[in-house]
């Protein structure tokens, strides 16, 4: 029974470079395409992984340390949070949601409130300035009603 999470997660990743390389079988080539082809690439990709897998597999790690419950529990609020963050971005704009997600992954890293709202805050202000006007992306601060 000894080492067998990396033999599980090896086979897990095996059969999702398999499904990987189906994917990119099935993409239509135009007569314009390069001489390797569009699909060269994720399949080169997927093969590296099966090696690794297999790797993975024949030689695993000693059994890990697994964190506590309250950990695995955070690691699902954080993927609540960052998807309710991706539906709230075009209604709500990109500074609201992203002080309020940016501030709530801070607390779940340290749980000071008012340097984790002063993260997101920044954060917040600091991202749109650089995606904005530095990256040239075209963003909306607020909801588009607001001014």
């Amino acid at each position: 029974m000894a080492r067998l999470s990396d033999r599980i997660f090896g086979l897990a990743m095996i059969c999702v470079a398999l499904a990987y390389i189906a994917s990119a079988l099935q993409i239509q080539v135009s007569f314009l395409a390069d001489p390797i082809g569009s699909k060269a690439f994720p399949i080169g990709v997927a093969s590296i992984a099966i090696i690794c897998c297999v790797v993975m597999i024949l030689r695993p790690d000693e059994e890990p340390g697994w964190p506590a419950m309250w950990t695995v529990v955070s690691i699902f609020i954080s993927i609540g949070l960052l998807v309710v963050y991706a539906y709230a971005l075009k209604p709500l704009g990109f500074l609201i949601p992203t002080a309020i997600v940016a501030g709530a992954l801070s607390y779940q890293i340290n749980p000071k409130p008012v340097l984790a709202a002063l993260t997101g805050l920044g954060l917040s202000v600091g991202l749109f300035v650089l995606f904005k006007f530095i990256l040239d992306l075209g963003l909306v601060a607020f909801p588009k009603g607001w001014f």
